[in-house]
C-alpha cells in the first residue's frame, strides 16, 4: 500500500470513528466531540482550568469558536469563567462539580461507544485491517 493511500485510509477511519462518537455524544448527551474534548482537558487539567488560549489548542478550533463553546458549557453549568489573578487579561475555563459528573458519565459511554465502533470497523474489509495494525 502507498504512503497516498494509507494516508487516505487513515483519513477515512478516523472521520468514520469521529462521525459516529459525535453522533452519539449528541444524541445522549448534547454536546458533541469538541466538547467533550474541552471537558476531558478541563477535568485532567491541574486544579480543573485551563487558560482559554490552551483550551484553544487543545481542542483544536479557532479562539472564536472556544469561546462560543465554552458559553454553551457555562450555559450548561459545566464549566465557568475565571480571571488570572496576576494577569487580568488572562481568562480560565474551569470545570464545576457538575462538569465532572458529566464529564465521568460521558467519559464512560465515550469508551463503550468506541469500544463498540471499533468491532464495527474491524469487520469492514477496506478498514478492518488498518484498525487491526494500529491497534496492535
Amino acid at each position: 500500500m502507498s504512503v497516498g493511500a494509507t494516508w487516505s485510509g487513515l483519513r477515512a477511519l478516523h472521520n468514520r470513528i469521529n462521525a459516529s462518537l459525535e453522533r452519539a455524544l449528541q444524541r445522549q448527551f448534547h454536546f458533541g466531540m469538541s466538547e467533550f474534548t474541552a471537558l476531558c482537558a478541563l477535568a485532567d487539567a491541574p486544579e480543573g482550568e485551563l487558560r482559554m488560549q490552551e483550551l484553544t489548542e487543545v481542542v483544536g478550533l479557532n479562539q472564536s469558536s472556544v469561546s462560543r463553546l465554552v458559553a454553551r458549557l457555562e450555559q450548561s453549568g459545566l464549566t465557568g469563567r475565571e480571571v488570572c489573578e496576576t494577569d487580568r487579561r488572562g481568562v480560565y475555563s474551569c470545570i464545576t462539580d457538575a462538569g465532572r459528573d458529566v464529564y465521568a458519565d460521558a467519559l464512560s459511554f465515550y469508551e463503550k461507544t468506541l469500544a463498540g465502533i471499533f468491532d464495527e470497523v474491524e469487520a469492514d474489509a477496506e478498514l478492518g485491517p488498518l484498525l487491526k495494525k494500529i491497534r496492535d
